[in-house]
């Protein structure tokens, strides 16, 4: 049964589409979104997630490639997310652990906290594509090639994406930063 055919069955409810989908992708999945997260547990609670949307999404589905290009992309999207939580987690770590002394002055705590939040809020406000590619490559540190690869662009993309953000955070965070300030 080609994958037009199950996706077509999948939409009206067939819980055997469904299972048989499951059952072709489901090993293939793991195996990517375990090499990711290195963890094939992790892995597997992904693509698990995945299939789990692709039966509540059913109905509204639209694949514009095939379903197998569908399921990695969903695959790949999640764990990156994954990533990118663990990475924001190992860098908060330290500074949950620490017994810090207090600031030499409440000034520069508030400070502090007034340029994070300022920081986050700039991040969030670059337009989706320009967020992702300085994510991955300031948060995750991937570099420009791989950056390329996992969003399937290319390398010159890339620096184009990173420019743009790093243009529009400066312009944001102008008031924060010293004269001639960079990232």
């Amino acid at each position: 049964m080609s994958d037009r055919d199950l996706l077509d069955l999948l939409r009206s409810g067939d819980q055997g589409a469904f299972q048989q989908i499951f059952r072709s992708h489901y090993t293939r999945l793991v195996g990517l979104a375990g090499a990711m997260l290195r963890d094939t547990a992790a892995g597997e609670e992904i693509v698990q997630d995945v299939m789990l949307e692709l039966w509540r999404r059913r109905e509204t589905l639209v694949i514009e490639t095939t379903l197998q290009a569908y399921l990695f992309r969903a695959t790949r999207n999640r764990a990156l997310n994954v990533l990118r939580h663990a990475r924001v987690a190992q860098r908060a770590e330290p500074l949950m652990r620490a017994e810090s002394p207090a600031p030499a002055r409440a000034d520069d705590a508030v400070a502090e906290a007034e340029i994070q939040r300022a920081l986050a809020a700039a991040v969030a406000a670059l337009p989706d594509r320009c967020r992702e590619t300085f994510e991955l490559s300031r948060v995750h540190g991937l570099s420009y090639a791989e950056i390329a690869r996992v969003m399937d662009i290319s390398v010159k993309t890339v620096e184009a994406q990173m420019g743009k953000a790093l243009r529009l955070l400066r312009e944001r965070l102008a008031p924060w930063l010293p004269q001639g300030g960079d990232f």
